[in-house]
């Protein structure tokens, strides 16, 4: 019923195309997609959070040695369901979306977006150690690919339409549509012309204006206010030592999730375990915090690493929080009650004696900023084990975790040194920390600084926050080549550039290179090399495929390879075919864009390649060479 309902509208919206034209009707497109994208965030957002409250009380009345039992129950389904129904489920999502708008013109199955929500739930909502945005993402985005199929849009033109209900998405789950739109354009698509650019925020703006009317809630997630606080220079050195502390934690973040992936692939056992042995450890780790915290004699149910962290992320961003930790409160203020204004849980211990009330007081600004340390080695180490087990998740909101708890730890020092300004908390380091890491992850500091600013709406923390995400996206992009969400596409093969030649590129299909046809005759590795050599002559491509029995590709001689053999001319009538294959050549789909293809010849240095269409099975069509890709790419710029 969705499905016809979807196309009702489609096909009235494709009969205003020949009076408005193809930009008007893409913007409105944008509009439908961002509400339907409102209207599935709302909802998974809502059951999300009855699933995280159900379960959050339930553990907090369990014994500490059952605290893996209910992730492992959401990662037995999440393994379930991304295994048996749509395995692009898995993960953080954001780089499955990345891969379809680079590999595959931006056609995503409905299945993935369905299975997303289902699994996602599943996986955060009984304490897996993740976020809502990555679902929220790759839903967004099956929304408007689905929709762009059903409307039967061009490859540039869906790409278009994915970015749409992706930053729809991110509009609605974080009432940041300046966000959404720019998420969509710097880190999925990197285009920022105009044709892409009013689409987009045409679906941001209205996913926003629908989530807000639905849920009767314009405020902030995490409304914030720092009465008086004025940025001055004496603060800079500060901040930049805060963008440099930032570029490890992102490197950190970044080497770890992606160790964690190729360790989990290395285990020898059903993919649907995998999620569920993670969170396994994951529940190891969360009651060996247990046991951490109470030798600070802090009491805590449920680990606060567990789920999205973001009851801590708003006790870290307040100011009033740091008030009996850095010498504002009570002389007599005690080391639980310190404790409980910075961490969820906390003061359900007895009192302390008196004589270890003394020491703790003096010494509960170390105390607190060690807590935080260890609470972001934590949530790295339970997002490492959630996302990199295949865990269903996102990464944006641990990386807020990480960065808040990492800048309130280094203010809190500054402080207990004596080297804040008078008037200034460790809270304006927490809010500036969050933009921080999130840059130096996702190498996107515009997205990153913007999402502060609509997370809190406090605008005296931009320019120190400005300045720390641009050291820490510049120092992480120095430190290592691939961002958060770019490494593992990197490991698969998928290489993104930036700019206008990207952009242009990643519109030109490989289909469009006139290909170079194979010779009559077929090549066989059984067929001595004298063959290709008499063949070699009246051929304009120097290289030859060779397939087996059936007509399925085997693999290629190169024409530098058939150079060297002619070397030795007395050895080629002994020489056959199969000595000189080689079989670690990549071929090319015609569905391809030419950056992609471009990659593949730099990597291997070849003149041509197999051109093979997946319809074919294994039985190539052709060859297509890099002379001719470079000429098509040169023809595509003249007439951008």
């Amino acid at each position: 019923m969705i499905r016809d309902a979807l196309r009702n509208v489609v096909s009235r919206v494709r009969r205003l195309d020949l009076d408005l034209g193809r930009d008007w009707v893409l913007i409105i497109y944008g509009a439908i997609i961002g509400t339907i994208t409102a209207c599935g965030a709302v909802g998974f957002a809502k059951a999300l959070h009855w699933t995280e409250h159900t379960c959050y009380e339930e553990q907090r009345s369990w014994s500490i040695w059952l605290l893996p039992l209910l992730p492992m129950a959401g990662a037995l389904i999440t393994g379930i369901l991304v295994q048996t129904f749509a395995k692009d489920a898995e993960g953080h999502g954001v780089p499955q979306v990345i891969d379809a708008i680079a590999r595959r013109g931006g056609k995503i199955s409905w299945k993935v977006g369905v299975i997303k929500v289902l699994a996602s739930i599943a996986t955060v909502g009984t304490g897996g150690s993740a976020g809502a945005e990555g679902p929220i993402v790759q839903i967004g985005s099956t929304s408007g690919s689905v929709f762009g199929q059903l409307a039967r849009a061009n490859r540039v033109d869906l790409s278009t339409l994915v970015g749409c209900g992706a930053a729809a998405g991110i509009a609605s789950i974080f009432n940041a549509p300046i966000t959404g739109v720019l998420f969509a354009l710097e880190i999925l698509l990197r285009d920022f012309s105009l044709k892409t650019f009013t689409p987009i925020m045409v679906a941001s703006v209205f996913s926003t204006a629908v989530t807000q009317t639905l849920l009767h809630n314009q405020d902030a997630i995490f409304a914030v206010e720092l009465t008086g606080y004025v940025f001055t220079i004496a603060e800079m050195p500060s901040y930049v030592l805060l963008g440099l502390l930032c570029v490890l934690v992102s490197v950190g973040m970044t080497r770890m999730l992606h160790f964690a992936e190729d360790a989990f692939g290395k285990v020898k056992v059903p993919p649907i375990v995998l999620p569920v042995l993670g969170a396994a450890l994951l529940g190891l780790t969360g009651i060996v915090w247990v046991f951490i915290m109470r030798g600070y004699k802090v009491n805590q149910h449920v680990p606060p690493f567990f789920g999205n962290g973001y009851p801590t992320i708003v006790r870290l961003v307040e100011p009033g929080t740091y008030e009996p930790v850095v010498g504002l409160s009570a002389p007599n203020e005690t080391t639980e009650a310190k404790a409980e204004a910075v961490f969820p849980d906390a003061g359900e211990e007895p009192e302390l004696d008196a004589a270890h009330e003394a020491s703790a007081e003096a010494d509960a600004p170390p105390l607190v900023v060690t807590v935080l340390v260890l609470l972001t080695l934590f949530k790295a180490l339970g997002t490492c084990l959630t996302l990199g087990s295949g865990g269903s998740g996102g990464v944006f909101a641990p990386s807020l975790y990480i960065g808040a708890t990492t800048g309130a730890a280094f203010g809190l020092l500054l402080d207990h040194l004596s080297l804040m300004p008078s008037g200034v908390t460790p809270a304006s380091y927490a809010l500036v920390g969050m933009a921080a890491v999130i840059a130096g992850t996702t190498f996107a500091p515009l997205t990153a600084i913007l999402l502060l600013f609509e997370l809190t709406r406090e605008p005296f923390v931009m320019m120190p926050a400005m300045l720390t995400a641009i050291i820490a996206a510049i120092g992480s992009h120095l430190w290592m080549h691939d961002s958060i969400y770019t490494m593992k596409l990197r490991q698969a093969g998928v290489l993104l550039g930036s700019g206008r030649d990207l952009t242009i590129m990643r519109r030109v299909q490989a289909r469009t290179v006139p290909p170079t046809p194979l010779p009559a005759e077929p090549i066989y590795a059984s067929d001595p090399l004298s063959k290709l050599i008499s063949m070699h002559m009246p051929r304009t491509a120097p290289d030859f495929v060779v397939v087996d029995e059936h007509g399925m590709y085997l693999g290629m001689v190169t024409g530098e390879d058939l150079r060297t053999a002619l070397v030795d001319r007395e050895a080629i009538p002994l020489l056959l075919v199969a000595e000189l294959l080689r079989t670690d050549l990549p071929t090319v789909d015609p569905e391809e864009m030419l950056d992609t293809v471009l990659d593949k010849f730099a990597e291997h240095d070849v003149a041509s390649l197999c051109l093979m269409s997946p319809r074919e099975g294994s039985k190539p069509t052709g060859l297509i060479t890099r002379a001719k890709v470079i000429r098509c790419y040169q023809e595509a710029i003249e007439a951008s």
